[in-house]
This record gives C-alpha cells, structure tokens and sequence, in this order.
C-alpha cells in the first residue's frame, strides 16, 4: 500500500461535520477511508458507489481536494435494502412526501453544499449497475459502500480469490484491497 505516514491530517472542521453527518460509518473507519483516499487520489479520480446522505463523501472529498482529485459517487438515492420500511436502518424523515420513497439526494446535496465540497464531487444519480456499463476512466480509488446484503462482501471474496488483489488494511469493517496483479478487468 501505499505509505500514509506522511499523509496530513484531515482537516478538523471538515472531520468534525464528517462525524456528525448523518450516516453509519463509525469514526474511526471514517478516518481510515480518509487516509486511503489520501494515498491513492494522486492515481486518478476517486469512485464511491453507495452515497446515502454523503457521511463517507466528505471523509473521500477531503482527501481528494488536497490531491487535486475529484470524487465520482454513484448512487440511485432511495437506500439500500436495510434502509427501507420496516427493516432496521430505515429513517422515515428521509421519506419524500409526494413519493412515498426513500430519497436521500437532497439530504446529500444540502451535506455538500454546507461544507463547500459542491466542486470537488460529482454526484451520478443512478443504480451503480447502469453506470458501470458506461465507465471507462482509469481510477485511484475504488469506494464499494452499496447494496449492503452480501454484495459487497462476494466482491471482496471474487477479488481476492482472483489473485488480482491482495488485503493491504483493515479498520473495523473497511477492508483495503491493492490491485497487484491481472486478473478481474
């Protein structure tokens, strides 16, 4: 991995907001998404896939600013499966009135907005399936954080096993995957 001791530190005001925004990713995983972000912005843009409310984008954008990177986040913007009614992470103030559905985007856009990050991300509002079919820019950094059944832990399972990829840090449930060699494309 690349080496993060020399990584400044993310600035105070910008973590303060990132802890208190609404979202789910504990601090100190926050911290450490921040730090990978760091190391691998100066490679290219920075993709997150899964935005919510934008917790984890200001930890992303943050780094990627000082790199001069942008982040890219996909996101369709009416929750995963545990954010909807009567499952356990479902927030009925995030519901639209004239809907019926979940839509986190204007909560996103109002996190953005307040901290000034509005030109250092660039939001894609659509499923992360459609998108992929149109990608073709080399990234930095890869942020999966979409679709939390078991999704995103087959993708770990598939890149590791593909011997593409190689475990470079963990920090509670955040796993850092190094792309070492050929293999998934």
């Amino acid at each position: 991995m690349t080496d993060t001791t020399s990584i400044a530190p993310m600035p105070d005001g910008l973590r303060r907001a990132a802890e208190a925004a609404r979202g789910f990713m504990p601090p100190e995983e926050g911290l450490a998404l921040y730090r990978t972000a760091a190391a691998y912005a100066g490679l290219g843009p920075v993709l997150e896939v899964g935005t919510y409310c934008g917790k984890s984008t200001i930890y992303l954008a943050s780094a990627a600013r000082q790199a001069g990177q942008a982040v890219v986040t996909v996101d369709h913007h009416h929750g995963s499966e545990e954010n909807q009614p009567g499952w356990e992470y479902h927030d009925a103030s995030l519901v639209d009135p004239a809907t019926g559905r979940l839509d986190t985007l204007p909560f996103f856009r109002a996190t953005l907005t307040g901290l000034g990050l509005d030109d250092d991300v660039i939001a894609i509002v659509g499923r992360s399936a459609d998108v992929a079919r149109l990608w073709r820019v080399p990234l930095g950094m890869l942020f999966i954080d979409g679709g939390h059944t078991e999704a995103p832990y087959h993708i770990y399972c598939r890149a590791l096993a593909s011997g593409a990829f190689t475990e470079v840090s963990a920090q509670g449930s955040l796993r850092v995957l190094e792309r070492t060699g050929e293999g998934i494309g």
